[in-house]
């Protein structure tokens, strides 16, 4: 899925949404700190409403695809990187790995208005480099996700409306604790995946 017109974007091309408790670049990498209490997450089943987790956002235009990398330990339940595509504060996808039942999970939450959650366990990839590729085309963002490299796995399949003007970038959270760190090692930006499959 990788097309050769990527291009790796500087830390500095993003902007903050929720600044996180620190940030520091080493070497190429972006290292973030999280706050306690950052979420993203809207109403379904625990009637509440979190728009404060961290997301570095460069512009998502239709036809475009942003890949995002990073390396993270995630100890703690709810604990996440990974990348956000985001309209406004009531439409949003987040993609990437989560801690739930124990174990590191690949999953998607789409919100239109109210969030819903799709999680698949993945603990081979605990403490490994993961690519999370959200690819905008039409009406439609696909999200696919891969571990050091390997080949491509199919995340999540989403509506998107084609004239909303979006932002997407990397993505960490930590619900239930501060000081969550991720390492980030990867921003591009690229053509829109030619195909579904």
């Amino acid at each position: 899925m990788t097309s050769p017109t990527e291009r790796d974007l500087p830390w500095s091309a993003g902007s903050w949404l929720n600044p996180p408790a620190g940030s520091r670049q080493d070497g190429a990498d972006l290292v973030v700190t999280t706050r306690e209490g950052s979420d993203f997450w809207r109403t379904t089943s625990y009637g509440f409403v979190h728009d404060d987790g961290h997301a570095l956002l460069v512009p998502f235009p239709s036809g475009t695809a942003v890949e995002v990398s990073f390396v993270a330990d995630l100890p703690e339940l709810y604990d996440q990187a990974g990348v956000m595509v985001r309209v406004d504060a009531g439409t949003w996808i987040k993609a990437g790995i989560e801690h739930s039942d124990g174990e590191p999970q690949l999953g998607a939450v789409v919100t239109h208005g109210t969030s819903d959650w799709s999680l698949a366990p993945v603990p081979e990839w605990a403490g490994r480099e993961v690519t999370v590729r959200a690819s905008r085309a039409g009406d439609a963002v696909t999200v696919r996700a891969r571990c050091d490299g390997g080949p491509w796995r199919m995340v999540r399949l989403a509506h998107l409306d084609p004239d909303a003007d979006a932002q997407a970038g990397p993505l960490c959270c930590s619900p239930l604790h501060a000081g969550l760190e991720v390492r980030f090692t990867r921003l591009a930006t690229g053509p829109a995946d030619a195909a579904l499959h």
